[in-house]
């Protein structure tokens, strides 16, 4: 009798509810982060979409619209892939239904909270990361609870060997973990306000540390663990090699950590770190592509079905718009195309490229795929299907055709110098007046993808509609893991390492921790990343609430805060930024677009009532200018009480504020603010202009670029 014939066979079933849910929720955040999306590209076409309220400005949107599209939308897809595949691979169901359904609920009170507060201004003005800390740290325990549910899963699994989709999962749970813990430490000011416990240097390094790895960890490495599960299977077909597989994933979960530095060439990051950064960008292109083509060929002989199925027609052109990703990024991290391309609008469609190219074309065909089989019925259209897919395509192109032109037409006219050595262009507003038409086309573009989402949304509905009334839950029947036949593993190794999962996962998160200790240990022991500076004093209590306000308005997701060692830039501000000038910022403000001017020297290159005029109508003092208005401004009043509090908290962070500034903080600041809005009332503003929140803003923008005009830093 076989060894088979006596072992125990067991019947099970599989958790699709939650597969259900989680795909439902991406499709219903998938609709918002694309409005969104329009919405505010349509802003920046014309400026009076802002509306006129401070819940609508782009400055507050922008991060709504990228939590929606980056947590929302990608995160729900991804957990609804995560939970399908792992159940069939690993052949067992999810270890806890409770757990998995309060991770459901989880994400989407952290979803909804992000939808509240965001557009309220309650923001640590991180980007990726703008969540205050209240619900920062639910994401960590609700990422927890979905980690410890799938590694239990990978526990009490059926099938000894791993599939290579598991080994992108373990790499995403384990590293996400570690990046958003890392990155969210920050010290409560009240419920809603907090400080990051990094400041300047040390601050935009762990943030970029972070920032791009969310891109690495959230955007590429669980969905290429998806492609190589749902690709074979809407395929038919083994996925083209093993070996190539094994290659793709450690040497991508090795130098992507690496890879962050690239956001932050020409800056005041040391020179060394830069050029890490850099290189380890280069290497990306070889395992990036390792896995584009491993995917690509494994539909080998399948090409006519290609033409016919719009499944993989959404996975061919997602897996061609990730290598063209995976291209572009690596050459904007060399320092001569970045000099050209950082904080410009190519980088937007680069970003763009990627997230509505690749992610959002992988999360469609996996729906188009799943739904027929979690409804088991027929998907209602396939010409409305394919009807979507040359409309998104188009839409995407679009989009990033428009916003290269406009990026390199950005670079070029901030750059460009006369014979005389004088800049061409020296209005800033010039370069935006310039595109204007082009973020018209890229609206054009969202607005194609959007309608491109309309048919999914419309075919889901009337598939499901379709489906049978009653559903039999489906069973399956297999042998345990204990009754498997055990494998030899001579010559092996790797297939020995897919059998010990937890070896695996401490081999996966040695890996990141290689990179992230060469990258970040520095910023902890070297000066450099934190140089102290004899007499700089920190910000007064009315700067830093004025600096609150800034970041609560979002302006920094149009102005950056570090000119740049270039020759255009400082004959355009003024001298290049220092290290020292950013010790006490947290966060720092160093920026990573420009839709209007650098701001690291403006403070006294215009009067307080320049300032004040600019922010009720910015086109009355700049002509042209697409910034919104901010009326509230000079209606709210400045919260003097809460500002001893803040000094207090930047005080146990190592600001060197004395005991007398912390108790003397809100008369201080009263007094600073009476003194800058009497001058402002004797040129005609409103007699009760002391009180209101323009005047701390003021007080900052003033403060910036002081203390090396002053000599304070050489």
């Amino acid at each position: 009798m076989s060894e088979t014939s006596v072992a125990r066979k067991e019947t099970y079933s599989y958790d699709d509810d939650i597969v259900k849910m989680f795909l439902i929720a991406t499709l219903v955040f998938g609709a918002v982060a694309l409005l969104l999306g329009v919405f505010i590209a349509l802003q920046l076409a014309n400026w009076k979409l802002n509306l006129g309220l401070q819940w609508t400005t782009f400055g507050r949107l922008r991060p709504l619209h990228t939590n929606a599209a980056i947590f929302a939308f990608a995160g729900n897809g991804i957990f609804a892939g995560i939970y399908y595949s792992s159940q069939r691979l690993l052949r067992t169901r999810m270890y806890s239904d409770l757990l998995s359904r309060i991770h459901f609920w989880g994400w989407q009170a952290i979803i909804a909270a992000a939808a509240i507060t965001l557009p309220l201004g309650l923001t640590v003005g991180k980007e990726y990361a703008e969540l205050e800390w209240p619900i920062a740290w639910v994401i960590n325990i609700v990422w927890v609870i979905f980690g410890f549910n799938f590694f239990k899963t990978l526990q009490i699994r059926r099938e000894r060997h791993m599939y290579v989709a598991i080994w992108f999962y373990i790499g995403t749970i384990v590293t996400v973990a570690l990046l958003h813990v890392l990155n969210t430490i920050q010290i409560p000011v009240s419920f809603w306000k907090s400080y990051p416990v990094y400041s300047g240097v040390q601050d935009a390094l762990v943030q970029w540390w972070y920032g791009h790895n969310a891109v690495a960890f959230v955007l590429t490495t669980p969905f290429l663990g998806l492609m190589y599960y749902f690709l074979p299977k809407a395929a038919d077909k083994p996925v083209y090699s093993y070996r190539l597989s094994i290659v793709h994933f450690w040497s991508l979960v090795f130098i992507y950590i690496w890879a962050g530095p690239h956001h932050l060439l020409y800056t005041a990051l040391p020179d060394w770190a830069q050029t890490l950064g850099m290189v380890f960008s280069v290497m990306l292109i070889a395992p990036s592509w390792g896995g584009m083509i491993n995917g690509l060929l494994t539909l080998r002989g399948a090409w006519d079905r290609v033409r016919q199925e719009p499944v993989l027609k959404f996975f061919v052109a997602g897996l061609t718009f990730y290598g063209m990703a995976t291209f572009e990024g690596p050459l904007l991290s060399i320092k001569s195309v970045s000099a050209l391309g950082h904080y410009t609008d190519w980088i937007i469609g680069h970003v763009h490229g990627g997230a509505l190219g690749w992610n959002g074309f992988l999360i469609f065909a996996m729906t188009y795929w799943l739904v027929p089989k979690l409804w088991k019925t027929e998907l209602f259209s396939v010409r409305m299907a394919n009807a979507h897919f040359w409309i998104g395509f188009l839409g995407t192109v679009l989009y990033m055709v428009s916003m290269w032109v406009a990026g390199i037409t950005q670079g070029l006219m901030w750059r460009a110098v006369d014979a005389s050595g004088r800049l061409v262009y020296p209005d800033f507003v010039e370069t935006v007046i310039k595109i204007v038409p082009l973020y018209w086309v890229r609206a054009l573009g969202g607005t194609l993808y959007l309608f491109g989402f309309v048919l999914l949304l419309i075919n889901v509905v009337k598939t499901v509609r379709s489906a049978p009334k009653s559903e039999k839950r489906e069973t399956v029947s297999g042998l345990g893991l204990a009754d498997s036949k055990p494998e030899v593993y001579a010559g092996k190794p790797h297939r020995m390492l897919e059998g010990l999962p937890g070896v695996f996962t401490v081999l996966s998160l040695v890996a990141v921790l290689v990179g992230t200790f060469f990258e970040l240990a520095p910023t902890f022991l070297s000066g450099e990343f934190a140089p102290t500076v004899v007499g700089l004093k920190p910000y007064t209590g009315l700067q830093l609430h004025g600096r609150d306000i800034y970041v609560r308005e979002g302006c920094y997701t149009c102005h950056s805060q570090m000119i740049r060692p270039l020759v255009w830039e400082t004959k355009r501000y003024g001298d290049y930024s220092r290290a020292e000038e950013s010790i006490y910022d947290r966060p720092f403000q160093w920026g990573s677009k420009r839709t209007g001017p650098d701001l690291a020297r403006v403070g006294s290159k215009y009067p307080d009532l320049w300032h004040y005029r600019h922010m009720m109508d910015p086109r009355e003092v700049a002509p042209g200018s697409i910034m919104p208005a901010y009326p509230w401004l000079f209606k709210g009043k400045t919260d003097f009480e809460i500002i001893s509090k803040k000094l207090s908290v930047m005080k146990s962070l190592g600001v060197p504020y004395s005991d007398a500034d912390v108790e003397n903080a809100e008369a201080d600041a009263r007094r600073e603010a009476q003194a800058i809005a009497d001058k402002l009332i004797s040129e005609g503003a409103d007699p009760k202009t002391a009180e209101k929140e323009i005047i701390p803003l003021i007080s900052y923008l003033q403060r910036l670029g002081q203390d090396y005009k002053k000599g304070a830093i050489k």
